[in-house]
């Protein structure tokens, strides 16, 4: 027999039916670890007065006062380097001592609600406090409050890969891992609790981490209300979770200030990973949605009236009905930025779909909900280098023509300009041209065009395009500015040939083309017309706009 000692306490926080007594099983395999199973457990059904079969029994043989069993056992004195504790995290109670979350190592073992409540009915009926979902986003909370988040894993990527992920788990908690974590033999073991032959049946079969079943049970509809109120917990722990798979499960965000985003989905505003449409919205169904981009500057909207002109022309061409007035969707724009305090240097992706349905399908006699808002700001500069200018392309995708899908229409349904977009991402462009049925350049992927030809200007007819506010714009400031402008065909070559080009748009402003199809554009420098707009464009946005309700300006 080793001499006693302090041991260094590992918590692991989990719901029940989460494999948690196979990772017990795992620890308990090394040979510097002893292991507790749910000492707390006594404690709760004392408190809680929760009935269980074995009840008496447990209590009549087990120590049930919380803070004795933390000071005494958890803490006690042991016989190994570390020792395991699993914890059930509903069995953390108010009354604790604060001891339990301060000392030792903690992490949490999750597992989807779909299974853990199919499990858990064929024992006991599940409470949603017996599932502990909102006990281990509290834990998680507070300990990160304490600048010691502990690491989190899913009990479905413990069981696809066992290595990787106890590997990670043991560098995380600042331990060697040791492969014997990975085997055990089957059968109880001498730590079991008392309420192992009600709970631990198939554990006490396994050898190892059984990899999850490929296709589930039937989800019983009595737990739908249990499993709606836990899956938002639990998918909030899910965003924690060390992930083992080659696709990132958080990818660097171009601006990482935008990972803290609130957006406005419906009829309110929510973090970023929760503003979420119903997949029987018509934007998932059929892309059924209409669609504005604005920008902020100095605290004002860019452009705000003649854009909501546009996204309501746009949803009474296509029949919209209970559309939500001009001045709720104002109002969801002030609200979203002002949250996000978002005054300058912004952009608004703004859109409005039919709504939810009543059922899948097509047919907007399913839309009994109204149409559903969306107000997605986000920190964004213009998306292209508008002082060296861009590359294009022209692609073989043709624009849409009025006979099939109006343009004017301000739409979601992007899948044209989209496989002209890959064509440009596969020739390294920064965007493609669109063509209209006659070869006649249309505009771009997401901007309009512009040429300019011995110091005049020429962009496309609207017939084929959308008539862009940008665009708009930059043909007023043309006439302020004395410069002859005119909309006619223009064919692909006239743009080979001009002394300058540039797009028009509200992402972008004005942007300088510099190469089109391989051939240089004038002199391949930005032109003098384009740099005169340029500058008459930045000052009438810094000039003009609605303000937003509440900014003071520095």
């Amino acid at each position: 027999m080793g001499e006693e000692r302090e041991a260094e306490v590992i918590h692991l926080w989990s719901s029940p039916r989460s494999v948690s007594t196979s990772l017990m099983y795992s620890f308990s395999q090394r040979d510097d670890m002893e292991v507790l199973d749910e000492p707390l457990y006594p404690n709760f059904l004392r408190a809680t007065g929760a009935e269980r079969p074995y009840k008496e029994e447990l209590l009549s043989k087990m120590e049930s006062d919380g803070n004795k069993v933390i000071q005494e056992i958890i803490f006690g004195p042991g016989k190994k380097k570390y020792r395991f504790c699993k914890h059930i995290a509903s069995q953390r109670l108010p009354g604790l001592t604060d001891e339990l979350m301060k000392k030792g190592k903690h992490c949490i073992l999750i597992r989807n609600p779909l299974d853990v409540l199919t499990s858990y009915d064929k024992v006991v009926p599940p409470s949603f406090i017996d599932l502990g979902y909102a006990s281990m986003v509290s834990i998680y909370s507070e300990l990160s409050q304490e600048g010691k988040p502990p690491p989190v894993i899913d009990s479905d990527f413990l069981r696809q890969d066992p290595e990787a992920t106890l590997r990670g788990l043991c560098d995380d908690l600042g331990i060697p891992f040791q492969s014997a974590m990975l085997k055990w033999e089957a059968g109880p073991r001498p730590f079991d609790g008392l309420w192992a032959p009600y709970w631990y049946k198939s554990t006490h079969k396994s050898t190892g981490f059984d990899p999850p079943r490929k296709y589930p049970s039937p989800f019983p509809s009595s737990l739908y209300n249990l499993l709606e109120q836990s899956i938002p917990f639990y998918n909030l722990l899910l965003r924690y979770v060390r992930h083992i798979s080659k696709v990132p499960l958080h990818p660097d965000l171009p601006i990482p200030a935008n990972k803290k985003l609130l957006a406005w989905v419906g009829d309110q505003i929510l973090p970023r990973e929760s503003a979420k449409v119903s997949v029987f919205d018509s934007i998932v169904q059929g892309g059924d949605g209409v669609w504005e981009g604005l920008r902020v500057y100095n605290g004002k909207i860019f452009k705000l009236e003649e854009h909501l002109d546009r996204l309501f022309d746009s949803a009474k061409a296509l029949a919209f009905s209970n559309v939500p007035s001009r001045e709720q969707v104002k109002e969801a724009i002030f609200k979203t930025l002002i949250r996000n305090g978002m005054f300058d240097n912004a952009h608004i992706r703004l859109t409005l779909t039919r709504g939810k349905k009543v059922t899948s399908g097509m047919s907007p006699a399913f839309n009994h909900y109204g149409c559903t808002l969306i107000v997605l700001a986000e920190w964004k500069p213009p998306v292209y280098d508008n002082a060296r200018g861009i590359t294009l392309v022209t692609a073989s995708t043709r624009r849409n023509s009025p006979n099939n899908l109006d343009s004017k229409i301000h739409h979601n349904n992007l899948l044209n300009n989209i496989l002209a977009k890959i064509e440009g991402n596969n020739s390294h462009a920064d965007d493609a041209i669109m063509l209209d049925k006659d070869g006649y350049v249309s505009e771009t992927n997401a901007t309009n065009i512009f040429l300019v030809k011995k110091g005049h200007l020429a962009t496309p007819h609207g017939d084929y395009c959308l008539p862009g506010i940008t665009r708009a714009t930059v043909m007023d400031l043309a006439v302020k500015e004395n410069l002859v402008l005119v909309e006619r065909r223009i064919s692909i070559s006239e743009f080979h040939t001009a002394d300058e080009v540039f797009t028009t748009g509200t992402m972008g402003e004005l942007s300088p083309v510099l190469k089109i199809d391989g051939r240089t554009v004038g002199d391949g420098k930005v032109g003098p017309v384009t740099q005169r707009l340029q500058n008459a464009y930045t000052k009438l946005s810094a000039e003009s706009g609605v303000p937003i309700p509440t900014y003071q300006h520095p």
